[in-house]
């Protein structure tokens, strides 16, 4: 088995500029870190994360991806553009306005082809993937007087026994507020091994709930089931 000191020595290093307000004014930062994939996800921790800057210290997590403004994830990422198949006739797409984006930090990947304006793929990839860095990329959580994260409680249903009144309605799939809830959900789940009864049991909510919460959404689903079956455990139906 791997140690963490070999986990450590194998990461791979990156240096990204990190935007920071202070004092009212907004300035960028330097920040190496590593990046570990493992078992299909990624993980980024904060360990000998080292940050300088004369206004503030910043540590960089993975769901600090999801708030960043488009100007600011489109500053981390690499942008293709490619001609692709469409209707034909007259209306045939015959410019590269298909757009594929790569995030640097990851890796992940993600791409849009189905209009033939640059600027609508380019946005409609650009919302794939923060969709699929939500997905994708683990944040360590520390179970020990473990409190669910406003984004969490949130997505959770009105049953939930730790979900405060004045939380507001339930937030479902189709709203852009459900990835980071749905980020934090999974964080919890890989944390605890794929077991949805015990994370049922940090959310309270029962075993059934968690589950239908699960299938609301194909690619939370779909995310689970990865997690699940490389814990070597059956996937959800």
């Amino acid at each position: 088995m791997a140690t963490a000191n070999m986990l450590w020595k194998s990461a791979k290093i990156l240096s990204i500029p990190v935007p920071i307000a202070s004092n009212g004014r907004w300035g960028r930062i330097g920040c190496t870190f590593r990046i570990h994939q493992f078992e299909g996800s990624f993980f980024s921790n904060s360990l000998r994360s080292t940050c300088s800057s004369s206004s503030a210290n910043s540590v960089w997590k993975g769901k600090e991806y999801l708030i960043l403004s488009d100007e600011e994830l489109m500053r981390q990422c690499e942008m293709d553009t490619f001609k692709a198949s469409g209707p034909g006739g007259q209306h045939r797409n015959k410019r590269e306005s298909a757009v594929r984006l790569k995030h640097i930090p990851t890796g992940i990947t993600a791409q849009a082809v189905e209009d033939r304006s640059q600027h609508k793929n380019r946005a409609s990839a650009l919302a794939r993937l923060r969709a699929q860095l939500a997905l994708k990329v683990r944040n360590p959580v520390d179970l020990e007087d473990y409190s669910p994260p406003p984004e969490l409680l949130q997505i959770l249903p009105l049953k939930s026994t730790i979900r405060p009144p004045g939380c507001g309605p339930q937030i479902g799939p189709n709203n852009s507020k459900f990835l980071p809830g749905m980020q934090a959900l999974l964080d919890l789940i890989y944390t605890l091994d794929g077991s949805i009864s015990d994370t049922a049991k940090y959310i309270g909510l029962t075993t059934g709930a968690v589950s239908r919460l699960i299938l609301s959404d194909d690619s939370l689903r779909m995310a689970v089931n990865d997690i699940r079956i490389s814990k070597g455990m059956k996937p959800l139906k």
